[in-house]
């Protein structure tokens, strides 16, 4: 055995070596065995004994070892120690699991690493010759790296056999690749020729350090490539050295050498070094594509044919699922008769985006046609050409890709929306605006805005099985596309328009602690890709070729699965990477944001509509008369249990709830549930199956989902109960549709409840709301409008975020906070009352007017963003008042004279325009704006406003004037109803 592993094994262990090689040999047996041991504290031990040295014999043992990331026995790999015998007869190689105790003090270090202080300290006084006894050149003295304080530092980050067993050279220059990554996700390689071998040449040490990964996971990585490039691994060693909050920095240490004609020459290192970097990235299906089925690909081309085949399901899958599922798609254009082809469209995506080397829109056309009539005449297989042919359409309609950026953490492609219409999609289905699709590691996410500057939440999905998966693959594309309509049609009312990002995440068998591993890598990766487009700095103008042409300004916020540790590393991440307005770009900041359920901000503006809703629709003054209501989302959740307290606060007992429903059980009391015990469970943050039975009245029950007739109950809740108002506050969207809407209808044919006010997004589908409406007269308040307060909230905070620095904020947090649900109260009133004045005048189904109010409100917004662009920056600062009304008071005040510094332009504009515009909607009707051609709505939304000052200063003169009060009061009502039409002269 080759001298290292005398010095760093321990007697003990190497004992058991030797009884154990010489028990084979007794036994004239192969040399082929498993060794299970224990060291003192209590970590396990795998020692594989093989004969010989061969390549790709490691990679084997590696695939054979257990506790991986899906295993439910997972344990993390805390060290390894690869050797081969000096004759090649056999290879015997360590494994230790298990957390080794890193809890080491100053002066245990300081006995420890002597031999690395001592080192250290000859380094930096320049008392040690240029080479060691071995000739290898020593580190370069750094005053501040390798000061003993420093040192110590981050000795006590090491395990204490480390520390023991490095030699000090090493053990610097991998405190130098550590502190390259520290406190990031990136990977640092350093390769240089082996010493210690002076008798053969091609012997190389490479040393990784990777940050914040699976140690399992990046030795097999790093060992499947090095035997891609036909390099033998000789020797290696393993070490998880600790980062703060950021996990671990995994240390890999290996000697190889080139096998099978490989040359260890500078053009296969900068090769290998790039591909061992991006490796820790690769969706399983680059890496089983680059590694085994087409190796000759490389990394590169086969992420960008992965990456293709991705974005190509969602959109081929409508036209034929099962042709076109995600595993046909690529073994098709993968297949030997048809890689040559794929391989070709990816070179010319890369030739495309080549920041040194610009292609002109003519050369594409050439090329691709050139591509085209070659595919025509070789493929015969209609699939396989359909498919080839998309491809190089993709290319087409890309317009920036981060496929050059040497970081990156997932490949990411800018596209225009165009490529994701399909013929079967609706001819009245609206094209976005923008789509980012992002490709990497166990994920795939879309992000899709329909204005320039959007806003949206981030939900993670993580199916359950893998039909599962596959299903959700196909329909990913189609509910960010959804989520994000949605959100547009909500955000009519703020300056952003509305996005959505999907972030589909294999974690198909993991266990929990590897889940939530693989979740939060895929934040990390989808998020540094956006940024990776929308940065304007000085790395991403040489590496990324810009189709788009413009900036472009997004935000983002957390939705389903996003965690708070989550939304911290975003705005950090945003502020290294140079984002204009970082603290904006994700909202609910855990202490500079307004968090959601702890005020009830979407709840808040529930009740407004359902408070005007009881007035027109059922006759009901909530205030003075009774009402009951039914509702799905438990006393736990954030819309059902702060909608549970506002209905209390706001009408006491008159309000009966006689029914809710929740993911454990539901409740039900004809003659309402017991307040004292709904706001009991609110307040603990407990679930309805907690409701104590004994608070209950005549005919009252609790179900529980722990039997079938308990799950019966609460799923058909919503549907059984009579209630005046059913609130969907939480439940699974498209809950009730098509197929089962007629169960929410009596055996009379009349309705459970003559009222819906959507608290939670999609819970009735489109179809379904029609037909409720015109078979049984169902009013329906569309979730766009009823739940948009909490849009509304997000964005107040990236308001915040961009006009106050976080302890402005926080010092003046209650204040702001309750001007905020002011706002909402205001915005919440003046839709449903503009709403519900259409459905009397005009008819129709609510949900259609609430489109139609949105539709109103968004087309006027855009004609006046349009035109304040060409407005002069003097005529501009004129309606800045506009931005400044629409603030809380507070927020403005402490800021608004910054306005200019800290708010990027366009936003700007873009608020004026969508304060004007709901403005001139809220006031006027849909009508009015309906009526006006679209290049003459701009003009007449200025003049509006002029007209509303002078309509102002009359009603001014007039409040002074001496008259009957009661003529005074009927002529200023006139006035504010429909002065400013008037004076304008459009009716």
């Amino acid at each position: 055995m080759p001298a290292p592993y005398f010095r760093q094994v321990p007697e003990s262990f190497r004992l058991d070596h030797i009884k154990a090689i010489s028990a084979i040999k007794d036994a004239n047996m192969d040399m082929h065995m498993n060794l299970k041991t224990h060291l003192p504290d209590g970590r396990q031990v795998l020692t594989f004994i093989r004969p010989g040295t061969m390549p790709g014999l490691l990679l084997q043992m590696i695939k054979e070892l257990p506790y991986d990331e899906r295993s439910d026995e997972y344990m993390p790999l805390s060290r390894v120690q690869i050797y081969s015998a000096e004759d090649d007869s056999m290879s015997l190689n360590l494994f230790v699991y298990g957390e080794e105790a890193k809890q080491l003090t100053e002066a245990d270090v300081t006995m420890t690493g002597s031999h690395i202080l001592e080192y250290a300290q000859q380094l930096q006084e320049e008392t040690l010759p240029p080479t060691d006894e071995y000739g290898r050149p020593n580190p370069t003295p750094n005053a501040n790296l390798f000061s003993r304080d420093r040192l110590i530092q981050h000795m006590e980050k090491c395990s204490e056999s480390y520390i023991i067993r490095s030699d000090p050279r090493r053990f610097l220059s991998q405190f130098e690749l550590f502190e390259r990554v520290s406190g990031s996700d990136n990977v640092s390689v350093s390769i240089e020729d082996s010493f210690l071998d002076g008798n053969n040449e091609e012997h190389y040490w490479i040393d990784i350090a990777l940050a914040n990964t699976l140690p399992h996971f990046a030795l097999e990585q790093t060992t499947q490539l090095l035997y891609l490039h036909s390099f033998d691994v000789l020797r290696a060693h393993l070490d998880n050295v600790t980062d703060g909050d950021n996990g671990t920095v995994t240390l890999l240490r290996m000697l190889v050498t080139p096998t099978n004609g490989a040359r260890g020459d500078e053009s296969t290192f900068n090769l290998l070094k790039q591909e061992l970097k991006r490796s820790k990235w690769l969706a399983p299906t680059t890496m089983e594509l680059v590694y085994e089925k087409q190796p000759w690909l490389g990394v590169r081309r086969g992420e960008i044919i992965t990456a293709m085949c991705t974005i190509m399901h969602p959109v081929m899958s409508k036209q034929n699922a099962i042709a076109f599922s995600k595993g046909n798609i690529l073994e098709t254009v993968t297949k030997d008769r048809y890689v040559n082809h794929a391989a070709a469209i990816a070179d010319l995506f890369l030739d495309r985006f080549d920041p040194k080397d610009l292609m002109s829109d003519e050369e594409l056309r050439v090329r691709s046609e050139a591509l085209m009539a070659v595919i025509d005449n070789e493929v015969e297989d209609t699939p396989a050409q359909e498919l080839l042919i998309k491809m190089i359409e993709i290319i087409k309609y890309t317009l920036k890709t981060n496929i050059y950026m040497n970081n990156r953490y997932a490949l990411g492609l800018r596209l225009d929306p165009k490529i994701m219409a399909t013929e079967v999609d609706s001819p009245s289905r609206e094209t976005p605006y923008g789509v980012i699709f992002s490709h990497g590691r166990r994920f795939d996410g879309y992000h899709v805005r329909f204005r320039d500057i959007a806003r949206g939440g981030m939900r993670l999905v993580t199916p359950a099985s893998s039909e599962q998966f596959s299903l959700e693959s196909a329909h990913q594309y189609d509910e960010c596309y959804g989520l994000a309509y949605a959100q547009q049609l909500k955000n009519k009312d703020i300056p952003e328009g509305g996005s959505k990002a999907v972030v589909l995440i294999d974690t198909v068998g993991m266990s929990s602690s590897g889940r939530d591993f693989v979740m939060r890598k895929a934040v990390k990766a989808f998020v540094d890709t956006i940024l990776d487009l929308v940065v304007d700095t000085e790395e991403t103008r040489e590496e990324i070729v810009d189709f788009v042409g413009k900036k472009e300004v997004l935000y983002l916020g957390p939705d389903e699965q996003v965690i708070p540790e989550d939304i911290d590393w975003v705005i950090k991440r945003a502020t290294q990477r140079g984002y204009d307005t970082p603290a904006a770009f994700m909202s609910s900041k855990p202490r500079a944001g307004i968090n959601h359920k702890e005020y009830g901000v979407t709840s808040e503006g529930v009740n407004v509509y359902l408070d005007v809703a009881l007035q027109h629709v059922l006759k009901i003054d909530p205030k003075k008369e009774s009402f009951t209501v039914k509702i799905t989302g438990g006393p736990d959740g954030d819309v059902a249990g702060n909608e549970l307290k506002i209905l209390f606060r706001e009408y006491g007992e008159n309000a009966k709830v006689v029914g809710i429903a929740d993911g454990t059980g539901c409740a039900e009391d004809p003659n309402g549930l017991n307040w004292e015990e709904m706001l009991r469970l609110v307040e603990n943050n407990l679930p309805i199956d907690h409701f104590n039975p004994s608070t209950l009245g005549e005919g009252g029950a609790v179900h529980k989902v722990d039997t079938e007739a308990g799950v019966k109950a609460r799923n058909s809740m919503h549907n059984r109960v009579q209630a005046d108002a059913f609130i969907p506050a939480g439940g699974r969207p498209n809950t009730i549709n098509v197929q089962n809407y007629n169960h929410f209808l009596n055996a009379d044919g009349t309705p459970s409840s003559p009222l819906i006010v959507e608290g939670a997004n999609l819970f009735v589908t489109d179809e379904a709301r029609q037909l409720l409406f015109e078979e049984a007269g169902v009013i329906i308040v569309k979730d766009s409008s009823a739940n948009k307060a909490g849009v509304i909230t997000s964005s107040y905070e990236i308001c915040a975020a961009m006009l106050l620095s976080e302890e402005e904020f926080f010092e003046n947090k209650a204040q702001i906070v309750s001007e905020v649900l002011d706002k909402l109260h205001e915005y919440a009133r003046m839709e449903a009352e503009l709403l519900f004045r259409e459905f009397e005048n005009y008819g129709g189904s609510l949900p259609q007017l609430s489109k139609v109010v949105s539709g109103a409100v968004n087309a006027a917004t855009d004609a006046l963003t349009i035109a304040l662009e060409t407005f002069s920056e003097e005529d501009r600062e004129k309606l800045l008042p506009l931005f400044r009304a629409h603030l809380p008071k507070t927020m403005a005040d402490l800021s608004f004279d910054q306005v200019h510094e800290r708010v990027p332009s366009q936003y700007i504009t873009n608020a004026v325009a969508s304060c004007l515009a709901s403005r001139l909607v809220y006031k006027e009707g849909t009508k009015f704006v309906e009526t006006l051609p679209q290049d003459k709505l701009a003009d007449v939304a200025l003049r509006y406003l002029e007209a509303e000052h002078e309509i102002a200063l009359l009603k001014d003169a007039l409040e002074g004037t001496e008259m009957p009060e009661k003529e005074k009061e009927t002529i200023l009502k006139l006035l504010d109803a429909g002065g400013a039409r008037t004076t304008l002269g459009v009716f």
